[in-house]
């Protein structure tokens, strides 16, 4: 039986702490045929350095420079496109892998050539819960949600897919681009979520597949803040429906007035970096 070819891009900042945990897991994949591309943002922690010597099966793409979640990614991309991906498996640099994970998200893709974008059920902690089974974009309230209930059917489908594992079949890049490098730091799986379904692609959570988050991105939580409210502005400028639009605009306006009195109340970091946030969306083309 011929499997797909499937190329797992790992993108890394500064991941010593999980990197070779997360690789580790990879490596025990029972699927036949795939590799593993490792590019990095120019990382001062050594994990690259060490992955390499540790992994030297793996291809390894080092960058001059922090260039991003997007930026960072389609360097992987590009690179697995040129070799003859079927498919493109973007994961986390913090997260585990069961060994048998890949080989349910293939199957399902394969059994419906409308998906375009699948996920693992993601867990997070030593008790299992569910951090990500689906998600929700709220345009009124200009947020988006993870679902994280347990499925009852083998698949569900979701308004987006979390760029933690996101497994994408080659025709989407062809059909929609590859990620938008406008985002620095997240929402860019939203956008990217968003622009595929309007393609007329499916997007969809698949049950028997599953996978550990560490979540490291809970560290340094001003600056999560700040790229979080940034590129969540970016989003939904570039994406809310005509219609909506007058309503984003005074929305955003009540935000910033309400940012405005938690820092006259109370001015910590949190504040700060959400108004830096707004000060910064200015100058976004």
């Amino acid at each position: 039986m011929i499997t797909p070819k499937v190329f797992i891009i790992i993108l890394n900042y500064n991941g010593q702490e999980f990197l070779k945990k997360t690789l580790s897991s990879v490596f025990q994949v029972d699927y036949p045929n795939f590799e593993i591309v490792l590019v990095d943002n120019n990382s001062k922690d050594g994990s690259f350095e060490a992955a390499r010597r540790v992994f030297p099966k793996i291809a390894c793409i080092k960058n001059s420079e922090n260039l991003g979640f997007s930026a960072g990614n389609n360097i992987g991309i590009e690179y697995a496109l040129e070799r003859g991906a079927d498919y493109v498996l973007l994961l986390n640099y913090d997260v585990q892998v069961k060994k048998d994970f890949l080989w349910p998200l293939i199957d399902l893709m394969k059994k419906d050539e409308k998906i375009g974008i699948a996920s693992p059920v993601i867990l997070i902690g030593e008790a299992h819960k569910i951090w990500f089974s689906g998600g929700k974009i709220n345009w009124f309230k200009m947020k988006t949600q993870h679902q994280e209930n347990a499925l009852k059917e083998d698949y569900f489908h979701s308004d987006y897919i979390t760029g933690c594992a996101m497994i994408i079949r080659k025709e989407v890049f062809r059909k929609v681009g590859l990620l938008d490098e406008d985002y620095f730091l997240y929402w860019e799986d939203a956008d990217f979520s968003v622009r595929v379904k309007r393609a007329k692609y499916k997007l969809a959570v698949c049950a028997c597949s599953q996978i550990w988050h560490l979540e490291k991105s809970q560290e340094k939580k001003a600056n999560k803040i700040y790229w979080l409210v940034l590129s969540g502005l970016i989003f939904f400028r570039k994406n809310s429906p005509a219609y909506l639009r007058p309503w984003i605009f005074i929305y955003v306006i009540l935000r910033k007035i309400k940012n405005q009195k938690d820092i006259k109340k109370e001015k910590n970091p949190i504040n700060e970096a959400v108004q830096k946030a707004y000060r910064d969306f200015r100058y976004v083309k």
